[in-house]
């Protein structure tokens, strides 16, 4: 499991180099990876300080912390 982690949070830190900031829904749609290995990947991702999450009402705006 740890592997199939460590490559969606791949395929999200590439999605957002090539996309910029973008929705969890957003995310969802572009990555075609079960949700719970997207939230398991994006607290990865956040955990090492790649990320930054902003709480935009119901819903989270990600991007690349540069």
């Amino acid at each position: 499991m740890i592997t199939e982690i460590g490559i969606t949070a791949g395929d999200i830190w590439h999605y957002l180099d090539q996309h910029g900031e973008v929705s969890f829904a957003q995310l969802a749609s572009g990555i075609d990876r079960p949700k719970e290995f997207l939230f398991m990947s994006l607290g990865w991702l956040a955990r090492e300080g790649h990320i930054i999450l902003n709480k935009e009402g119901d819903n989270y705006k990600i991007s690349l912390r540069r």
